[in-house]
């Protein structure tokens, strides 16, 4: 689960500043949702025509849930620090009337598929022999149920970090430094390429010194990592 954090226009020309020569390329680390499959988006829609609740009121009962106690529940939700009934019984609360959102991830699920294109290319890098991660904002209780998508994941991903098992999420400075540490071998953010379909998250994955292809079709994305692996190669 996610929301869409948008940069605003000073990000703009942050790809352009993080193509300057640099280390050569030796990980790629992948968001999952969103990129490994099916936009999120579909699974909000398809939730919307099974129970009537638009993503924007979802949206809006977080905010005012934030506002109220000063804790953002999906991010919360995200850290592990509250489970998904909680999570869920907050919203319902919040939304009133007869609401129920226990078919939520059924539902969400269901309208979820593999991104096949994105996720070839990431075994295609692994047999090329770059150190390969996964960094996921994610829900504890869901684990089995993405896993399930892609269940050669710990054939192409070395190191899996799933935000719900570590205490922190994207984008958060931590949980890169975290997951540049797990792959070990002195590897440093600048020798990394960072996919995300949030550009928050790609803006955060800059900042600490990461190259970010911020995802926003299989096409665009594998030719910007493809791109990104040369010019860094060549320096």
């Amino acid at each position: 689960m996610t929301e869409d954090s948008a940069a605003g226009a000073e990000q703009a020309d942050e790809p352009s500043r993080a193509a300057q020569p640099g280390p050569a390329i030796r990980a790629v680390i992948s968001d999952f949702g969103g990129v490994l499959t099916t936009p999120l988006m579909e699974s909000f829609a398809a939730y919307q025509r099974r129970s009537g609740i638009t993503p924007e009121q979802l949206g809006q009962a977080m905010i005012r849930i934030l506002e109220a106690s000063g804790v953002h529940p999906l991010h919360e939700l995200e850290r592990g620090a509250i489970t998904e009934d909680e999570f869920l019984r907050r919203l319902e609360r919040e939304l009133g009337g007869d609401v129920m959102l226990h078919e939520f991830q059924e539902t969400y699920f269901n309208a979820l598929s593999p991104n096949e294109e994105m996720i070839e290319l990431m075994r295609e890098l692994r047999g090329r022999r770059y150190r390969m991660a996964l960094l996921t904002n994610n829900v504890r209780e869901w684990e089995p149920r993405w896993r399930a998508m892609l269940p050669d994941i710990d054939e192409i991903f070395e190191v899996v970090v799933d935000s719900a098992f570590v205490g922190m999420r994207k984008p958060e400075p931590e949980i890169y430094a975290l997951t540049v540490e797990r792959l070990g071998d002195s590897l440093r953010p600048a020798e990394c390429v960072f996919v995300d379909d949030i550009e928050a998250n790609c803006h955060a994955a800059r900042a600490v010194g990461m190259r970010a292809v911020h995802f926003r079709d299989s096409a665009q994305a594998t030719a910007e990592v493809r791109a990104a692996l040369r010019e860094r190669a060549r320096t």
